[in-house]
């Protein structure tokens, strides 16, 4: 799988997202009914507006907020040939400056490197389309590097693994964490998981855990790519975070 494809024109991506506020009540009553209105399937019985909101908020571009954004890429040493995956993290509280500094790095990445792709597990689904409905909210134009709306199939520039592994079937959905164990690859979920980001911001307010937490994703995907092409993992000391 993936033989076409160059390990280093992949820009490998992780978002993290939490509710946009911590509380239901700080959303305005128009914005309460429209939460409301949309997420009424998915509500449990019995349960309140307050934990309803709070458990589930963080999915919804409309509702949520994008708190971190890793990014990986595939590196060479010119002298050994030795592989290694660099990692860089763009989070705080402020999203607007965590989307700008994300697509300003895109843009200029994209912009030395014409084949570049998005790499990650549904990119296609959550990750890019979250990021594209935030940026426009914070009225952040969308780079052409970016924004796929109207292109066609072979127009978009992203690799995603979640579809990849569906293999044509449409119906199916496949954890990263269940992919990663299914083919041996260490689990980035050893600390904590997507349902407890949003606890581990508001309540803890521990936002460098989530950014660790975001990184292992990152990684997870790298070992998936290298997996699906049939070359060696990663080693530990092979991945780089840069400050």
């Amino acid at each position: 799988m993936l033989n076409n494809i160059n390990l280093h024109h992949l820009l490998c991506i992780d978002i993290e997202t939490v509710p946009a506020f911590e509380h239901f009540s700080e959303l305005s009553p128009v914005m309460q009914e429209l939460y409301n209105k949309k997420t009424e399937r998915l509500r449990e019985e019995g349960s309140s507006d307050e934990d309803h909101y709070f458990n589930t908020a963080g999915i919804w571009a409309e509702f949520g907020k994008i708190i971190c954004i890793s990014v990986g890429i595939f590196s060479k040493d010119k002298t050994t040939g030795a592989l290694s995956f660099r990692i860089k993290s763009f989070s705080g509280d402020d999203e607007k400056k965590v989307l700008q500094d994300f697509l300003d790095m895109a843009v200029k990445y994209f912009a030395s490197y014409q084949q570049l792709l998005f790499a990650g597990h549904n990119i296609k689904e959550f990750d890019i389309p979250y990021i594209c409905r935030r940026a426009l909210i914070n009225w952040i134009p969308l780079p052409a590097v970016i924004d796929f709306s109207g292109k066609k199939p072979y127009e978009v520039t992203m690799i995603d693994t979640m579809q990849y592994w569906k293999f044509g079937d449409y119906k199916n959905f496949t954890s990263l964490k269940l992919l990663a164990t299914l083919l041996g690859i260490e689990s980035p979920k050893d600390d904590i998981e997507g349902k407890d980001v949003g606890g581990v911001y508001w309540k803890e307010k521990n936002l460098p855990r989530i950014v660790n937490y975001c990184q292992k994703d990152v990684v997870t995907v790298a070992q998936l790519i290298l997996r699906y092409k049939e070359l060696p993992l990663l080693k530990a000391e092979e991945v780089v975070i840069v400050s």
